[in-house]
């Protein structure tokens, strides 16, 4: 629920002009790398010439590009002759980002956080007009739960994680102005705050008291909490620390009247130091 994971738009890798998202040429590994992308979009597998129509190229050059990812054990078939990652790749995700320095210090508070609330919590950083979602700890019970993943993104601006780290990006009207740009904020409830006057206000809020909330801003029916931290530099924030609820079993009002819980368990990673 408060994951969003983008669509891949059709690539074109075959061997006449192929491009790239960003419309540029694509050759050689870049064509092994765009395959390997869309196939972590089918954790259940899948066939060639399905891939072949998702992605928008010839058979043969994705056969090839997934055979150069099957010699290097990052994808493999299985009994059924559909394509999946390999277990070579999912190794290297999995040890790099167990082995993130904020993943580390940030597990047991994400574990204390959920068990607290009964409620999703999460550790997110921002990269430019969206949010990533480093690590996630569920509830240790509870019959529904959020369906973020790690490395699910979501828009910034509307989400409490999003909005406590732009409060520290965008200091003034004219830079929230410069940050959306020509291209229109995504208005993903009748909540969410798309135009820059409010957006601003609620960063200056953000600002003063130091934590950011998502009023059902990014989804109906969920709300968060969140607030920084400093795992990375003593004064801007790293990323941040949410807590996502389900709004008819957590209000928001809940959390907010848990706020000195919540700061008590972040500790010094919560604070800037000098």
């Amino acid at each position: 629920m408060e994951d969003t994971q983008p669509h891949h738009a059709p690539t074109d890798l075959g061997d006449e002009g192929p491009t790239g998202p960003d419309g540029s040429r694509l050759v050689g590994a870049d064509r092994v790398l765009a395959v390997l992308k869309e196939l972590s979009g089918f954790p259940r597998g899948v066939g060639l010439d399905e891939l072949t129509r998702v992605i928008g190229s010839p058979k043969p050059t994705v056969h090839r590009a997934l055979g150069a990812l099957r010699r290097a054990g990052l994808a493999t078939q299985d009994d059924r002759g559909r394509y999946v990652l390999g277990d070579e790749f999912l190794r290297m995700a999995f040890a790099h980002h167990e082995a993130r320095p904020e993943h580390v210090r940030l597990r047991p508070l994400l574990d204390a956080l959920a068990a607290r609330f009964g409620e999703t919590a999460h550790y997110a950083v921002l990269d430019g007009r969206e949010v990533v979602y480093r690590a996630k700890v569920d509830p240790p019970a509870g019959a529904v739960r959020l369906t973020s993943t790690v490395g699910g993104r979501n828009p910034a601006h509307a989400t409490g994680v999003g909005k406590l780290l732009l409060a520290h990006e965008l200091g003034t009207l004219e830079d929230v102005g410069a940050w959306i740009g020509d291209s229109p904020l995504e208005r993903r409830t009748p909540q969410t705050l798309c135009a820059a006057d409010d957006l601003y206000r609620d960063l200056s809020s953000v600002r003063a008291r130091g934590f950011a909330c998502d009023d059902q801003e990014n989804e109906v029916g969920v709300n968060c909490l969140a607030l920084p931290v400093y795992a990375t530099s003593p004064t801007k924030p790293s990323g941040a620390v949410s807590v996502s609820a389900l709004a008819y079993r957590t209000p928001l009002s809940v959390l907010l009247d848990a706020l000195d819980e919540f700061r008590a368990v972040l500790g010094p990673l919560g604070e800037p130091h000098s």
